[in-house]
């Protein structure tokens, strides 16, 4: 008995020791980065490189804010956020409804080039993308940085997934008190997805906030660029100022940080409760 208590206390340390090394891991490039915005221009780029700034200064900062329009590039990109999240989590929860719960022809074909899309490179929808854009006289604007990011297989697959989890009991019961399918579907079974939306709106706002591409493409003006066209603009050709470009990521990160902080139960649950039955 001694011996089969000691087992899972060994595995449970070695655990522990492998969670705690990855968690460095995965902190360090973080820790660099931060250490790195305090250091002058020189520091940063001698060799061999050093870890901590031996003189901490946060002039990199003052250079990012006079180099960068931070503001209006800000801006655009929590607008852009904004329409894209709002936008992906009302087709994706429509859409994956309808997959889950609903009985139409067609529905399994639909739904596996929908799973199909998953495997192709986003890249190769750029150019329809782009006609689509420049048909409906969008572009330079913050709508045509979040209409392509609304419609997500992915996000649609997430919510599928998650209806299906759902008894079909509660569906059974709002029948019987009289609820139609759109009543059913906003009062009763949207609630219960919650954290399964709280996941796709980090997911969403993640994959907006760090768009490049596509801001290139559909801004050619740069009327309306966001913060990441901003940042790549700090990168030159011949040289970088690495302590200001690590000061400009680190505030560009910021708002993700926050959206994480406030929706991480939401994401952790909806992760954890999405994506494993049906």
């Amino acid at each position: 008995m001694t011996e089969a208590r000691r087992r899972p206390r060994g595995a449970d340390l070695l655990l522990h020791v492998a969670l705690t090394l990855t968690a460095v891991l995965m902190t360090a490039p973080f820790a660099w980065q931060l250490l790195t915005a305090f250091k002058t221009t020189g520091e940063a780029s001698q060799s061999p490189p050093t870890f901590w700034p031996a003189d901490p200064t946060g002039n990199a900062f003052a250079t990012f804010f006079d180099s960068v329009p931070v503001w209006s590039q800000f801006t655009v990109s929590a607008a852009a956020l904004a329409l894209r999240v709002a936008g992906q989590l009302a087709v994706a929860a429509l859409a994956g409804y309808a997959f889950a719960r609903l009985r139409f022809p067609g529905r399994t074909v639909l739904f596996g080039l929908f799973i199909a899309m998953l495997m192709v490179p986003s890249q190769l929808f750029l150019i329809g993308q782009f006609e689509l854009i420049r048909d409906l006289k969008l572009l330079d604007t913050v709508p045509a940085l979040a209409i392509p990011g609304m419609f997500s297989a992915f996000g649609i697959f997430l919510m599928r997934q998650a209806f299906m989890s759902i008894p079909p009991a509660y569906e059974e019961a709002a029948r019987l008190d009289g609820a139609g399918p759109l009543r059913t579907f906003w009062a009763v079974m949207l609630p219960m997805v919650r954290p399964t939306l709280g996941a796709l709106a980090v997911l969403t706002s993640l994959y907006s906030w760090n768009d490049l591409l596509w801001p290139l493409i559909v801004s050619p003006r740069g009327d309306n660029r966001p913060l990441t066209v901003g940042l790549s603009g700090l990168q030159g050709q011949y040289g970088t100022d690495y302590p200001t470009l690590m000061a400009g990521a680190l505030v560009a990160s910021l708002p993700l940080i926050v959206i994480f902080l406030v929706l991480q139960r939401q994401f952790f649950n909806g992760i954890a409760s999405s994506g494993l039955k049906g």
